[in-house]
């Protein structure tokens, strides 16, 4: 098999354009592009679904060639007059050209060397129709072991608006063996994967994972489960799809055989490619142990970083004595165990670290909670300052770094602010009762009456009265009345 497999590349390789696009057209593949274009779609037909029609075909195209040119030099051609600089180069072409036409099965043809040459435009082709290759972001939670199949576009085949892409390959004795012997992170789902990640087909710069209209993939014999919507809760926002790579081991054959996975997408006018890669899938609890031990900011350069914060504007009317830094994480609103910000964050406060990867986990975005800007996690540092004050100081939710790169916290203030500036009175208290009049007597029934205080009086208001009950105590020797009226001057009382 491997040694028809090598003949049926060398024969590709001495197609010309219009051999390229008859076989492609016997398969049903796009038929459109440059040579070199046709001659990378024919090589993945052979290395990847090389059935015995699709040898025959090549065969048969081959032999088709090679008859007429046979022919061809059987005729007699006239001589011409050459210089010898046309003919040192017709002779090193017709040298160079005598490999393509040896026998397929001489065993002295140096394939590897034809064929690195060839795709990679050193040969006949030249370097300026090479296309840059599409490149897709990396990815902080999965760790690519080996590049299955390079991102390689969705070629629509005819029409219509459901297009299906099929791809055939087999995993090697060695990486079988390590998707055997990984760990299981739950049941039934292993750490080392074989992922499909799709994206745009844009050179230009790393993709992110971006999935077609009307994507399923089936691996085998079945579907595979493909990341559905989140819920939105807002009125007139369309849900969005989490985008990410997708788990194909579980429905693999974990043998030699080989593997087809079929590609369903919409052909909605945008370009997309897929690729296949061998990952390790880490955890978040990974991820933190890898910050620790590789992204520490030590707590002196935090401090510098805290001057040069502080540090007295010559073009500034303000000048900032200090900086106050929370020490409750914004994400869960409880205190930081691990101070984490991204290097490109311009403030001080800091998140937890520990949530920060739990929710990328379960929904990556990675964006900082505080600014809401990007803060992917190989920009990430754990602020080795405020780690020792949270050692230090464990009874304030607050602190306030000062000029000089000291800090202080402010549980101080906080209670100062919340103890009363002033003594307050309950009403019908000993001390109530102290400080206002009473009046005399009892109230019906022999129960005594309660004190009331009128707040809508103003002060001069109860001045007067206390006046007027004044001057009739000294009038009258008798006991004062349950009821008090007040009379303007010059009336009478109707009693």
């Amino acid at each position: 098999m491997a040694a028809e497999l090598v003949e049926a590349k060398n024969m590709v390789m001495s197609f010309r354009v219009s051999d390229l696009q008859m076989l492609l057209g016997f398969v049903g593949r796009s038929k459109s592009g440059l040579k070199h274009e046709l001659v990378t779609r024919a090589l993945q037909l052979v290395q990847f679904d090389c059935s015995p029609e699709v040898f025959k075909k090549i065969k048969e195209l081959y032999e088709t060639r090679y008859a007429k040119k046979s022919s061809e030099a059987a005729q007699p051609q006239p001589q011409q007059h050459r210089s010898p600089e046309a003919l040192s180069i017709h002779s090193a072409y017709e040298r160079g050209s005598s490999v393509a036409r040896t026998s397929i099965s001489t065993p002295n043809i140096d394939y590897p060397a034809l064929y690195g040459k060839y795709l990679n435009g050193l040969g006949r082709l030249p370097p300026k129709v090479v296309k840059p290759e599409v490149r897709l972001v990396k990815l902080p939670f999965y760790t690519t072991l080996d590049e299955l199949l390079k991102p390689t576009e969705l070629v629509p085949q005819n029409n219509e608006k459901l297009q299906e892409s099929p791809c055939i390959f087999a995993l090697t004795p060695r990486q079988v063996e390590l998707i055997r012997n990984s760990r299981e992170l739950q049941p039934g789902v292993k750490s080392v994967q074989v992922v499909l990640r799709i994206c745009y087909t844009d050179t230009s710069a790393p993709q992110e994972d971006q999935y077609p209209p009307n994507i399923a993939v089936k691996v085998n014999h079945s579907y595979c489960s493909v990341p559905g919507y989140y819920p939105s809760n807002k009125p007139g926002v369309e849900p969005k799809r989490p985008c990410r790579p997708i788990n194909l081991t579980h429905l693999m054959y974990l043998s030699a055989a080989t593997n087809r996975i079929t590609v369903t997408w919409g052909n909605y006018g945008k370009s997309y490619s897929v690729g296949l890669y061998l990952v390790r899938q880490m955890t978040s609890a990974e991820l933190l142990q890898r910050l620790k031990t590789i992204g520490i900011k030590h707590p002196e350069l935090c401090k510098a970083l805290v001057k040069e914060k502080l540090r007295l504007d010559p073009d500034s009317e303000i000048a900032t004595t200090g900086v106050r830094v929370s020490l409750i994480c914004p994400l869960v609103k409880m205190r930081l165990s691990v101070p984490c910000r991204a290097e490109t964050c311009a403030h001080l406060q800091c998140f937890d670290a520990v949530f920060y990867l739990q929710m990328n986990e379960k929904k990556p975005t990675w964006m900082c909670p505080v600014c809401d800007k990007p803060a992917p996690y190989d920009q990430l540092i754990i602020d080795g300052l405020l780690s020792k004050i949270l050692t230090e100081c464990e009874d304030a939710d607050e602190i306030e770094y000062l000029v000089d790169g000291s800090w202080c916290p402010i549980r101080a203030e906080k209670e100062r602010s919340c103890s009363p500036q002033c003594p307050i009175l309950v009403l019908g208290s000993s001390d109530v009762n102290g400080l206002l009049p009473t009046p005399n007597g009892n109230g019906e029934n022999g129960k005594a009456t309660a004190d009331v205080v009128d707040l809508t009086l103003d002060s001069s208001s109860s001045e007067e009265e206390e006046e007027e009950d004044e001057e009739e105590d000294d009038d009258d020797d008798g006991p004062q009345p349950k009821r008090r009226c007040s009379y303007e001057k010059g009336l009478v009382s109707a009693c």
